[in-house]
């Protein structure tokens, strides 16, 4: 349609997690309809509780700042703004003469619910998922609670369309509005600045080569994925989580590739937890099995903030405690071993782990982190066992953490193999790392009979 002066209006093309140009559809669609306006909205009001962390907020300022020049280069600006989306995007459209919103598809509740007040002004497009959300469902419509259930009907959908280019060039419109310096927005850290050993470099070129890269050995997957010593996984997580590439160009760059397969099920993990929170938006917060809701949780603050700190006693899970802290990132593995040890041989609500990754981890998805917490617990709807309790130490020797620990707790550097991953039963146990918090047999003791009382 004619704006003033007989000129085509422009559109909003409303960037969310979604910070790329290529496999862009919503990108492409506002370009095919005439002058672009993208704009990203800084929203710490919509998702409530669930306002991006901090070390979400590190690697943010990163890709904006990518995503920015990135624009430029095609003729184009990114505006900023901060506010509640659906308000901040209903004053762009009076302020600029636009008529529609693109954007992609989000499966968070806070952006659903953005959508919905928008109306009729907003068109979304799919994007962010290897099949359309919501897509994949039973055969009664409703959407699958086990993944194993949910990747065999997902296989109907695969292969994923292929990712579409970038676009050479976009339209700028007659007159820019105005918007925010990025600086402004102190989404940096400071004084102390924490983040200055964080995993990863953001931006769309750097996901581009981090996938390449990978592609070339996605074939060792599965034999190192659980190795934490080893660079046996993709390194991928922030950038799918903040949408510098899309699941699915990512999915045609594996899928050559002998052996992908596990892989490619893991990426399809994403599409899962996205499609279970539609049905169970407050999946972060509730129990999906309301037995659990009757477990007493111990209050141990102390306990808490040694867990938080890695200063349990036990290395393996101190040493991904600090690698969360240190880098933003965390190990898959290791994060299932700190998580079963908070909730199962602490006895601490599952909650509060969740809470302590969200702050901290550079790749929380909403989804994936709510629903692995709850695999871990037990509470969720699809779920481990309560009484599937992670030996620590076990672990540590079965994946050969040794290196592993020795970079993330110094305090053990000197330790041999045979020792590091117990050093308090070896009596090896430096002066200054702790003892073990609790014992695993008593810890274990405990936690059954807990279980046992909700049955």
């Amino acid at each position: 349609m004619k704006g003033m002066g007989g000129m085509t209006a422009p559109s909003l093309l409303w960037f969310r997690q979604d910070l790329r140009l290529a496999d862009h559809p919503a990108l492409v669609a506002a370009a095919a309809a005439g002058p672009v306006i993208p704009v990203y909205v800084l929203d710490d009001e919509g998702p409530g509780d669930w306002a991006i962390g901090g070390a979400q907020r590190w690697w943010l300022h990163g890709s904006l700042a990518s995503l920015a020049k990135d624009l430029e280069a095609l003729g184009s600006r990114l505006i900023l703004r901060r506010g509640r989306s659906e308000a901040v995007l209903a004053n762009l459209l009076e302020e600029s003469g636009a008529e529609r919103v693109h954007a992609t598809k989000h499966g968070e509740p806070w952006w659903r619910a953005a959508d919905a007040a928008l109306g009729e002004r907003i068109e979304l497009h799919d994007g962010n998922h290897l099949a359309p959300l919501g897509s994949i469902c039973t055969g009664g419509g409703k959407h699958y609670r086990i993944y194993g259930s949910f990747w065999k009907a997902l296989q109907g959908s695969l292969p994923p369309e292929k990712p579409v280019p970038a676009p050479k060039k976009l339209t700028a419109p007659a007159r820019w509005p105005k918007g925010d310096k990025l600086a402004d927005w102190h989404l940096l850290p400071t004084k102390p600045d924490w983040a200055s050993d964080f995993h990863g470099t953001p931006g769309e070129a750097t996901a581009q080569n981090t996938v390449r890269a990978f592609a070339a050995k996605v074939g060792d997957y599965e034999a190192h994925r659980n190795l934490p010593a080893e660079e046996g996984t993709s390194g991928l997580s922030p950038h799918l989580h903040h949408g510098e590439v899309s699941p699915r160009a990512v999915w045609h760059a594996m899928a050559g590739h002998k052996d992908a397969e596990k892989f490619l099920r893991e990426l399809a993990w994403r599409d899962f937890t996205d499609n279970l929170t539609l049905d169970l938006p407050d999946y972060a917060d509730r129990n999906g099995r309301p037995a659990f809701d009757k477990m007493k949780w111990r209050k141990a603050p102390k306990e808490l903030r040694a867990w938080q700190q890695g200063r349990t006693g036990y290395p393996i899970v101190d040493a991904g405690m600090r690698q969360l802290w240190q880098s933003g990132w965390m190990h898959n593995r290791v994060r299932m071993i700190t998580a079963s040890f908070l909730i199962k041989h602490l006895l601490i609500d599952w909650r509060e782990g969740e809470r302590w990754f969200w702050d901290t981890l550079v790749d929380a998805d909403y989804g994936n982190n709510s629903v692995n917490w709850q695999w871990i617990a037990g509470s969720g709807v699809d779920a481990n066992m309560w009484s599937r309790i992670m030996t620590p130490i076990g672990q540590s020797e079965k994946f050969a953490a040794a290196d592993y620990i020795r970079r993330w707790v110094p305090e053990l550097a000197d330790l041999s193999d045979a020792h590091i991953h117990d050093p308090e039963t070896n009596g090896v146990r430096p002066d200054n790392y702790p003892a073990p918090i609790i014992g695993h047999r008593e810890a274990r003791e405990r936690a059954l009979a807990a279980g046992r009382a909700i049955r």
